[in-house]
């Protein structure tokens, strides 16, 4: 289908173009009327008007109203009828057929036309939601190295079988499932268990495809084919959520379904019953009254203000950087229960810094950290990365200030190896940096690093389990650990705490550790914590919250895609993967936790709006049902009945957008 795009929305082409002709014909219609008063012949006049202007008029109605027929009419074949006989459709049809009946026609199709506009934002709203999940197939290397011989040779991966033994280069992706044979590496798994930390691994542990071996280079033998991998199994899970999630009925059907059989029930009973009851009564009277009643109960004023209303309300949302990808899922936000965060990322910044810089006595923090920095300058990993941007930002004011007398051989030392041009340089795979220059040697990294070097002192250990710990040593000394962690973001928790206020319960679903997703959870007050999850159990866990309530679900990484396309509603932050802003209903472009407390609020704003117009609409179109009935109610009435009760109402949707 040919698609035409318009400004940040996709649509198909014949529907727009559909939309612009019927629009188009009305104003002709209009135009007609207008200059067709001016004729001083009222038999001239009307006759030009009544053909011609009906003709634009009746052509912009079918133009734009075909899509509701054809699907009315569907719903009236009793093979194809499940039950939605009496749904917007069949309430849009008999509405404009009766509005044609007693000569109101720019009324009929003006009434289509507003609907197509509607129709059209929510069409869009969904398509770009449910976007293609390309972002995903990036994460399965298409390429595997295997052993062929004495060389190895670069295949698809869709070709490897179990049991092949595959080579991994530092940087590169592992392309399938496999155990390591030979080789150790740091690799970062936050594309699986959204994990931060990189993780150590060695011969004889088990590797997972789409992961990334950081720093060394690994043998693994492979135990599945690509079509079974880890990666592979994460798209299935998207796609399997995607269906398995009830899509939310929008407002309008759920309301046109009782309300439709009650106003075209009441015109047949009002066509029908005077003529068995009252004496006298004309048939043709009691059917202008009911074709009169059914212009005032017309849906125009609600099928404009409700999408209205609700497009209003994202309108307003998205100028604070929360974009709703449709109604409906605003529609759900107002009914939240629970909403459970994935932790990196989401709740924290999702980067590695230092949180704490722990000397031994008689060591200043800033010989400890400068100390750091000679081991690490020239890695690459994640971790010195870390500690490299927290000494260039002067926290601690290395290279400057009063170091103290107890440092001052240290000091000169580290100073000496700053100039020194021939050093050696070791960096041991899951284990840390050795440095060696001009006889001395500094240690930087995991406890395993120092014991194994047997410097002849212990390494203290505990109280670091939420924090990476870089060990650091010179020489025959222990100098203290630099703590690694994850900070919070700014506002989370703000944000927790007004969930709570809202009465909306909270819990963290996480990859990570338990003990980091612990100590998470209570600097934020969340009420539960399932950690160290893989997707699957993640899409476990929220089917289990999803059967207690409305449930939101927050995250921003690949491993949340298959939570965030199965919950009721799924947030995701605009800075995460690709893959999770397609998969979600909500982003978050702002990447500020506070936004999801206020896109729930504002969510429930817009529903009171809403109904607050509904029942505006229906007592006023209450009023002239009765007046209608009684034959007091003229078509001027019946048109102020519609019309401008419709203006009140739009002008009331447009609240929501503050």
């Amino acid at each position: 289908m040919k698609e035409i795009k318009i400004g940040s929305f996709i649509l198909p082409r014949t529907r727009v173009l559909a939309f612009a002709a019927a629009l188009l014909l009305w104003l002709a219609g209009i135009l007609v009327k207008m200059v067709t008063s001016t004729i001083s012949d009222v038999t001239i006049s009307g006759t030009i008007s009544g053909t011609i202007s009906g003709t634009f008029f009746l052509a912009s109605w079918l133009l734009a109203g075909f899509p509701v027929l054809k699907a009315a009419a569907r719903n009236l074949l009793p093979l194809k009828n499940r039950g939605s006989l009496m749904d917007e459709n069949f309430l849009m049809s008999v509405a404009t057929m009766g509005a044609f009946a007693i000569g109101e026609w720019a009324e009929a199709a003006a009434v289509m036309i507003f609907y197509m506009v509607g129709e059209l934002i929510q069409e869009a709203a969904v398509a770009r939601s449910r976007s293609s999940i390309k972002a995903l197939l990036a994460l399965k290397p298409d390429k595997a190295r295997i052993e062929a011989g004495d060389s190895w040779e670069e295949i698809p991966a869709g070709e490897v079988t179990p049991g092949s033994l595959v080579l991994v280069r530092p940087g590169e992706r592992i392309p399938l499932d496999g155990l390591v044979v030979e080789g150790k590496s740091s690799i970062d798994a936050s594309m699986l268990t959204g994990e931060s930390r990189p993780l150590a691994i060695a011969e004889g542990s088990e590797v997972f495809s789409g992961t990334v071996s950081l720093d060394g280079v690994l043998k693994v033998k492979t135990t599945k084919s690509a079509g079974e991998s880890s990666a592979a199994r994460i798209v299935q899970l998207v796609e399997s959520a995607r269906e398995a999630k009830a899509r939310p009925e929008r407002f309008i059907t759920a309301f046109a379904r009782w309300y439709t059989p009650i106003v075209v029930g009441g015109a047949v009973l009002l066509a029908v019953l005077p003529q068995l009851f009252l004496p006298g009564a004309r048939f043709a009277d009691w059917l202008y009254r009911a074709l009169t009643l059914l212009v005032i109960s017309c849906p125009c004023a609600l099928v404009v203000s409700i999408p209205l209303g609700y497009f209003a309300g994202i309108g307003g949302m998205s100028r604070r950087g929360i974009m709703v990808k449709g109604a409906v899922h605003l529609d759900s936000l107002n009914g939240a229960k629970t909403v459970a965060f994935d932790k990196t990322g989401t709740l924290t910044k999702g980067k590695f810094s230092v949180a704490a810089i722990e000397p031994e006595l008689g060591v200043s923090k800033e010989v400890l950290l400068e100390t750091a920095v000679l081991a690490e300058r020239e890695s690459n990993h994640p971790i010195a990365k870390a500690i490299l941007e927290y000494a260039g930002n002067g926290e601690l004011g290395v290279g400057s200030g009063e170091w103290g007398k107890e440092n001052e051989e240290l000091k000169m030392k580290n100073e000496k190896l700053k100039i020194k041009n021939e050093e050696e340089r070791f960096e041991i795979a899951g284990q840390g940096i050795e440095l060696v220059s001009g006889g001395v040697r500094i240690l930087a990294g995991n406890r395993r690093l120092l014991e194994s070097r047997q410097m002849g002192f212990s390494v203290p250990d505990g109280g670091a389990d939420a924090y990476t710990p870089v060990c650091v040593a010179r020489d025959n000394r222990y100098l203290g650990r630099i703590l690694i962690g994850d900070s919070l973001k700014e506002g989370a928790v703000e944000a927790v705490s007004r969930l709570k206020g809202m009465g909306i319960s909270t819990g963290m679903l996480t990859g990570d550790t338990r003990t980091s997703a612990l100590g998470v959870a209570s600097s934020l007050g969340i009420d539960s914590v399932e950690a160290e999850l893989l997707p699957e159990d993640k899409l476990t866990n929220v089917e289990k919250l999803a059967r207690t309530g409305t449930t939101v679900f927050v995250g921003d990484g690949i491993n949340d895609a298959p939570v965030l396309a199965r919950s009721h509603v799924g947030i995701a932050m605009g800075s995460g993967a690709d893959v999770a802003v397609e998969a979600a209903d909500v982003i978050i472009m702002t990447d500020d936790p506070r936004r999801i407390p206020e896109a729930i609020e504002r969510a429930r704003k817009t529903r009171r709006i809403v109904m607050g117009n509904v029942a505006f609409v229906l007592g006023v179109k209450g009023i002239f049902i009765v007046l209608a009935g009684l034959g007091l109610a003229n078509m001027w009435l019946a048109l102020f009945a519609d019309v401008g009760v419709a203006l009140i109402a739009i002008l009331n949707s447009t609240r929501a957008l503050r």
